[in-house]
């Protein structure tokens, strides 16, 4: 049914994605999909890294690290933004496209009073993808 699935993660705060991390690593052995992790940066240096290539090196080596804990095929990607906090959404529907991703499962929160006048990252790539969207709360 899914044959690639994307997860988008933040480095900064890996810690709070245990379950949307353990719900992808499932379906994907379930459907025998692969796991594309994405992260999106900028090309300022950063907390995660002085470039984008050193937030690649990061990014690819959490990959690897799911891969061993979970036992399922996974890859990494980057997506440079000029403002990641801006350009979140559009980055991640772009991201969806290009690396050819039919199942997207992020984090997210209990819904709250910003969210009734801004919306949600998940509930943007539900409008602008064709991939299913997935939302784990945390």
């Amino acid at each position: 049914m899914f044959k690639k699935i994307m997860v988008p993660v933040d480095l900064a705060h890996a810690d709070k994605l245990t379950r949307s991390l353990t719900t992808a690593a499932e379906i994907a052995k379930l459907y025998d999909a692969s796991v594309i992790y994405v992260g999106v940066t900028s090309s300022a240096p950063g907390a995660l890294g002085h470039n984008p290539k050193e937030f690649e090196a990061r990014l690819k080596a959490f990959a690897e690290e799911q891969s061993a804990r979970y036992g399922v095929a996974t890859e990494s990607r980057s997506v440079v933004a000029h403002d990641p906090a801006v350009d979140l959404n559009q980055s991640l529907a772009r991201a969806v496209d290009e690396f050819g991703c039919d199942l997207v499962i992020m984090a997210t929160h209990v819904p709250n009073l910003a969210d009734h006048f801004m919306h949600s990252h998940g509930g943007q790539l539900a409008t602008h993808t064709e991939a299913s969207v997935f939302l784990v709360r945390g």
